[in-house]
């Protein structure tokens, strides 16, 4: 991964799972949390299915929610022999895959690292649980044609808090 994409907006931006079907139509609602309280917005996070926590700073006193999200580790896959037209084509598609899932609301960041070791890049996934994130990550071209492999983790962060 040569290019650099980073998408990058820690909103709340969220799913609904039944049956292993994902409701986007709930997204807009998740979407208006940002201007609910924190009790609101947990509330709200864990009727969807959401795990949450509070954390309060010892410093400072203050409560930040923080909520699960699942980090997919993008590694080198064991079929690296495309050609370089095939490899262009399948990178094409992987940053569509990943525009797509950031459009939808399921990834709020992605990017390559910067060295050409195993573990090729990151996408974070705000997801309800972890089967849905490996779902999403598998279904990337890149993983499909065996280029990629994914390794899901899951991490905690605080609700609204962005890059430095």
């Amino acid at each position: 991964m040569k290019r650099l994409l980073i998408l990058a907006s820690l909103s709340v931006l969220a799913c609904k799972t039944e049956n292993k079907n994902v409701d986007i139509q709930d997204k807009q609602v998740v979407k208006e949390s940002n201007k609910l309280s924190i009790k609101e917005q947990d509330s709200l996070l864990k009727a969807k299915g959401f795990k949450t926590f509070y954390y309060v700073e010892e410093k400072t006193k203050d409560t930040f929610l923080m909520q699960e999200y699942y980090i997919a580790f993008l590694k080198a896959g064991p079929i690296r022999s495309q050609n370089e037209e095939e490899a262009k084509q399948l990178q094409d598609q992987h940053l569509a895959h990943l525009g797509k899932m950031y459009e939808m609301g399921f990834a709020d960041i992605s990017g390559p690292f910067g060295d050409d070791g195993d573990i090729r890049g990151i996408t974070i996934y705000n997801v309800p649980n972890q089967q849905l994130a490996d779902s999403l990550a598998n279904s990337d071209p890149m993983v499909k044609a065996g280029r990629l492999q994914v390794e899901i983790h899951p991490w905690w962060a605080a609700k609204g808090f962005k890059l430095r």
